[in-house]
């Protein structure tokens, strides 16, 4: 979404705007905590409207982005849904899509602000094949939801978190708590956003991400540096197909996988209630005196209380008690393992982690 955007469902009572990358959205309308509820029970719908989308048309525009990205796209018919990156050589993240087929093209919903760049790589990549590649990030934005809203259309992209994707692994355990958390996104035009909502009642960004948060998902404007590799953030989940065809970073993908180990794990954190205030974004994670980590997401849950993800080092102790650093101020923390210790090395043992069941 161009700068500057502000939507107009800014203009509901309470709202107040949220800042940083989710600026021209309500952060909340009044009572974050009860939005997240009602959020979680299907009850409220968010605005993600600043969330950029651009299109890809043309007979191969399947066949092509399969192509480029982690993930399996030929196979998708219209209405499916799935999710994939786009790779350095390196294997480092440099876009995460959320990817919807219709009958006539695929649609990409991304971080806001991040169309622009998208559309410009998509298109140096075209050469001669039949692909045509538009940003509609000025005319179209989503409305998220834990069900789907009848009255915004088909275009609607499942969530596949916390699944495992058809050719994908997971580093985290079964009894995975995103599960109780399903996700849709609908793509609307802007011009028809409050249309769209009608008189469903409003959640803003905070309760979008303690929803998050607690269901473990990560987040590109988030959990992503310019070091990070899928196998860090339990994506091999849901955006990469092991399987397919040749792909930038697939060596890394599948050398890290099966003979080495990420170097860094994503974990979830049960911060100490008694501080009456959160971290913020970027603050070190301290095992003694050693900095093992960053927080990436911090929030206040309505249920959990004070949550958060971080980003630490793969060799951190499961069962030590952490200390989050924020200024003056110490968070004590304690750790649930996401991405497992042992992730990785997984040639020639088929133990300890979950592969997608056979087919037929």
């Amino acid at each position: 979404m161009a700068a500057g955007y502000r939507s107009v469902l800014l203009d509901r009572a309470g709202a107040v705007e949220a800042g940083g990358v989710d600026a021209g959205v309500a952060a909340h309308y009044g009572a974050p905590t009860r939005e997240a509820r009602k959020l979680a029970e299907g009850q409220a719908v968010a605005d993600l409207s600043h969330f950029d989308v651009v299109e890809i048309r043309g007979e191969d525009r399947q066949s092509w982005l399969d192509t480029l990205s982690s993930q399996r796209i030929s196979h998708l018919n219209p209405g499916g849904s799935t999710q994939a990156l786009l790779l350095s050589v390196q294997g480092r993240i440099e876009h995460e899509m959320k990817v919807l087929a219709t009958e006539e093209r695929l649609l990409l919903i991304v971080e806001p602000g991040a169309g622009a760049a998208l559309e410009q790589f998509l298109n140096s990549m075209r050469f001669m094949l039949r692909v045509e590649v538009n940003d509609l990030s000025s005319s179209y934005g989503v409305l998220a939801a834990t069900r789907k809203i009848g009255t915004a259309g088909s275009l609607v992209w499942e969530n596949p978190w916390p699944g495992i994707t058809e050719g994908g692994w997971a580093y985290s355990r079964e009894d995975h708590p995103g599960k109780e958390r399903p996700w849709f996104l609908h793509i609307v035009e802007l011009e028809n956003l409050a249309e769209a909502v009608g008189d469903e009642e409003l959640a803003g960004m905070m309760a979008v991400e303690a929803l998050r948060i607690a269901a473990w998902e990560p987040r590109f404007g988030a959990e992503i540096d310019d070091k990070t590799i899928p196998h860090e953030l339990d994506w091999l989940r849901t955006s990469v197909h092991l399987n397919k065809g040749c792909y930038k970073g697939q060596e890394t993908i599948a050398r890290v996988h099966n003979i080495g180990h990420p170097p860094r794990r994503l974990v979830f954190l049960d911060l100490d209630g008694s501080m009456h205030t959160l971290p913020a974004a970027g603050a070190e994670v301290k095992l003694g005196e050693r900095t093992v980590g960053r927080i990436t997401s911090p929030t206040l849950h309505y249920e959990a209380g004070p949550i958060a993800l971080a980003v630490v080092k793969r060799n951190v102790d499961p069962e030590a008690e952490l200390a989050v650093i924020d200024g003056e101020t110490s968070y004590p923390a304690t750790q649930e393992v996401i991405v497992a210790t042992d992730a990785g090395q997984v040639a020639g043992r088929f133990t300890g982690f979950l592969r997608t069941p056979p087919q037929g």
